[in-house]
């Protein structure tokens, strides 16, 4: 059943009294088709809508139909017969007619818009010669007496009976679509929840993401993770910089282990260990007799890494004529064997790592410009060990358990004052001179303690220990207070009270040196870092 009533035009006089009298029936009519449309499109998207364009052939304008945000301040246009994209529009509660709505939970008529100071005519559409004045509805969409939208709509001006039987209308039609608006509204709030589920795991994947080959959870390092994590996926050639000793390597190997490359081979290249012609023999092999002491045919690391990835390390150690070859592997992925003139395919990923400035060699001509574009697509910068202090005491246990098994020499832990030596170095070797130290101290270590005298000698320098000017009697102090509570949690794997007990003071006492002398409870005992703070019990 359809409706044959055209939209009412909004500058229209009052209707007469035969028209007054057929208006009823009209609107049981309409009633009659909403009813026929909703079980018609039961659970279907398409249902609202239809109610929409029911109502306006039943002489309703501009119908609208909100729903209550997620948050339930506001409401958001969820549909309307209006022309135009609504979906930025919203109604704080208690702004205009449509917010006064929800806040109030009542309906509201407003007889003649033009003259109503609080009306927004938010979609900014009611425009002269076509409109003048109007009439307009907005009733609440409730379901289980809990507000989940509005129905709103303009009408011709009428008399109050006729406003009212119009208004009625409304309020029964609110409560036939409540289910489907609230059905939206329970979408939307699940879309806004996996949304912001989706953000947080995102957030949490890149704070947790960390290859297992690598040790570290400063803020440059998990950069550093974020990046690893991002284009291993891909196939793009990646830039290694940093320091010597800052881990390059390690890297790499991140890198193609999450790659989609991973069962395929990893081959390394250290670049600055070979010359010109060794180097080229060693990347793309030789054929037999090709030079003086080609005795044999060789393959190349590139022919080894098929499939899989080639790490040239220190590549700015390349030579000019080595460069050129390289070039035209990386843009044409060919390449020949010394002594053969049979172009090979090449189906390798190519990460290149240097500690070398590549833009001051390009300006002085060592370093060609279009090779340096061709592998500074995707550069990863490796912090210095000194730029990443937070890390070290994680970095000095695990070197240190890898150490102690090798050399088969128990040793439990690293003291206090030889922590302090270690954290207020400043690594010119990085990571590789912090593995040499430990190292050492494993090996000089007596009993199962590493403490400050057991370290080389580079860290027994007074400029590696003491602040600029000396220490000051206070400094002196809380250095050995903190030594002694540090050593007293250490013997009783981070107990408060035990270690109370043995140093004669107070849990609560302990806990306010833990804050003042600002020691690394949570670094030192991980395990124990949600431990509550209770001076009576741990």
């Amino acid at each position: 059943m359809t409706l044959s009533h055209s939209p009412a035009p909004l500058n229209a006089p009052s209707p007469s009294p035969d028209e007054a009298a057929r208006l009823p029936a009209l609107l049981l009519r309409l009633l009659a088709t909403l009813t026929e449309q909703l079980a018609a499109h039961a659970g279907q998207a398409a249902s609202l809508r239809q109610v929409l364009r029911v109502l306006e052939n039943g002489g309703y304008r501009w119908v609208t139909v909100t729903l209550l945000s997620p948050s339930g301040d506001r409401l958001i246009v969820a549909d309307s017969t209006a022309a135009g994209d609504h979906q930025e529009i919203s109604y704080q509660c208690g702004e205009g007619i449509t917010g006064r709505v929800l806040q109030t939970g009542s309906e509201a008529v407003v007889p003649s818009i033009r003259n109503e100071p609080d009306f927004r005519d938010r979609f900014q559409r009611r425009r002269a010669p076509d409109w003048t004045d109007a009439s307009f509805i907005c009733v609440p969409v409730k379901l289980d007496k809990q507000i989940v939208g509005t129905l709103s709509a303009d009408v011709p001006v009428c008399d109050p009976d006729t406003l009212r039987l119009r208004t009625e209308v409304l309020r029964v039609v609110a409560a036939m679509i409540a289910y489907d608006v609230a059905g939206r509204q329970r979408e939307a709030m699940d879309r806004a929840a996996t949304a912001s589920e989706n953000l947080r795991l995102r957030a949490a994947l890149g704070e947790q993401f960390r290859p297992e080959n690598m040790i570290g959870s400063s803020d440059l390092m998990r950069s550093v993770y974020r990046q690893i994590q991002q284009v291993a996926g891909s196939q793009v050639t990646v830039l290694l910089r940093g320091e010597s000793g800052t881990g390059k390597e390690l890297v790499a190997t991140a890198i193609h282990y999450a790659s989609d490359r991973c069962d395929r081979p990893f081959v390394r290249v250290n670049c600055a260990a070979l010359n010109e012609h060794l180097l080229e023999s060693e990347l793309f092999g030789h054929e037999k007799g090709a030079f003086t002491g080609a005795v044999q045919l060789r393959r190349g690391r590139i022919e080894e890494a098929e499939g899989g990835t080639l790490f040239l390390d220190e590549i700015g150690d390349f030579s000019p004529a080595t460069q050129v070859k390289l070039l035209r592997v990386l843009q044409e992925r060919e390449y020949q064997r010394v002594g053969s003139s049979h172009t090979r395919n090449a189906d390798i990923r190519i990460i290149a790592a240097t500690n070398r400035d590549l833009e001051a060699m390009v300006d002085d001509g060592t370093f060609r410009l279009d090779l340096y574009y061709r592998i500074n697509v995707f550069p990863i910068v490796l912090p210095p060990l000194r730029e990443r202090r937070d890390d070290i005491l994680a970095l000095a246990n695990h070197i240190l358990a890898r150490c102690s098994q090798r050399l088969d020499k128990p040793i439990e832990r690293i003291s206090t004052t030889a922590i302090t030596m270690l954290t207020a170095y400043h690594w010119p070797g990085n990571v590789r001179e912090l593995e040499n130290c430990i190292e050492y101290a494993v090996l000089v270590a007596r009993g199962g303690v590493i403490d400050g005298r057991d370290l080389p000698a580079t860290l027994q320098m007074p400029d590696a220990t003491l602040p600029d000017g000396g220490i000051s009697l206070k400094d002196m102090i809380d250095a050995l207070q903190r030594d002694a509570i540090v050593e007293a949690l250490k013997r009783h794997d981070g107990v408060v009270t035990r270690a109370a007990r043995d140093l004669g003071i107070t849990a609560r006492m302990v806990h306010y040196k833990i804050d003042t002398l600002k020691i690394p409870y949570a670094a030192l005992f991980p395990q124990r870092r949600h431990v509550k703070r209770d001076s009576g019990r741990e």
